[in-house]
């Protein structure tokens, strides 16, 4: 669980709050059970690498605030548009009993255990993130998917996951889709053998040169029938005086 130091704020307006951001600090709220909202301020430098984390709106989180340590959610932040920078952040106080909605992470694990994408399939991932209805002390982590020995052609529904007890999925009255394992979309053609390869090389040669010795042929061919017409004009050639005399 992390945990992150805090201090209570006594900004009354717009500049104060103005100010305290202008210090690298970042105005937020505690709300939720039976004691009051308190106004805090927390270290943009210490806050901001726990906010890049995914999974940072959906774990637990430990505020000291001036020494007094009590579990909360953070429930929604809110950014600046042109820096990015935290500029206000919500946490929900934890008390036992009371049911929340939240979104978890979805993870797989053991890829190199599957079959189906050791075969070049692929893991097609639905949602990534579910979001759920829980007891605030009970919120898990996240949701893993194992997939040592999935095939191609497999499912992953909702249904198929165990979640502890009080813990439901929001979505109600359909076993939906969390990810599929599709086959790929271009399918790998087999090396042929080296014995094949080599006899269709061959084949290859073979139809070479009987192309060549066709070639040969039409073209003596050609030359002996040119040379017939040309002997049997010069016949008609001097055939023709001979009938004139």
């Amino acid at each position: 669980m992390n945990s992150l130091e805090a201090s209570i704020r006594n900004t009354k307006s717009k500049g104060d709050v103005r100010s305290l951001r202008t210090s690298g600090n970042v105005p937020a709220i505690i709300y939720g059970g039976s004691e009051q909202n308190e106004k805090i301020s927390i270290s943009q430098k210490i806050l901001k690498p726990l906010i890049e984390r995914e999974n940072f709106l959906s774990n637990i989180i430990t505020l000291n605030v001036d020494g007094k340590p009590q579990n909360v959610l953070p429930r929604e932040i809110k950014y600046n548009v042109i820096t990015d920078n935290p500029i206000h952040i919500d946490f929900l106080r934890i008390v036992k009993g009371v049911r929340v909605r939240i979104e978890v992470p979805v993870q797989f694990i053991n890829h190199e255990k599957s079959p189906g994408l050791k075969r070049g399939g692929v893991l097609n991932i639905v949602r990534r993130k579910i979001e759920l209805k829980c007891p605030s002390e009970k919120i898990p982590d996240g949701i893993t998917i194992d997939l040592d020995g999935v095939d191609i052609g497999e499912s992953f529904k909702i249904s198929a996951i165990k979640l502890e007890e009080n813990v439901t999925p929001t979505i109600q009255g359909r076993d939906f889709v969390i990810a599929t394992l599709a086959a790929p979309t271009v399918m790998k053609e087999p090396e042929k053998p080296a014995e094949a390869a080599e006899g269709e090389d061959a084949e290859a040669v073979t139809e070479g040169a009987e192309g060549a010795e066709g070639a040969e042929a039409a073209t003596g061919a050609t030359a002996e029938g040119d040379k017939k017409d040309s002997d049997k004009k010069d016949a008609e050639e001097k055939k023709a005086p001979a009938e004139k005399k």
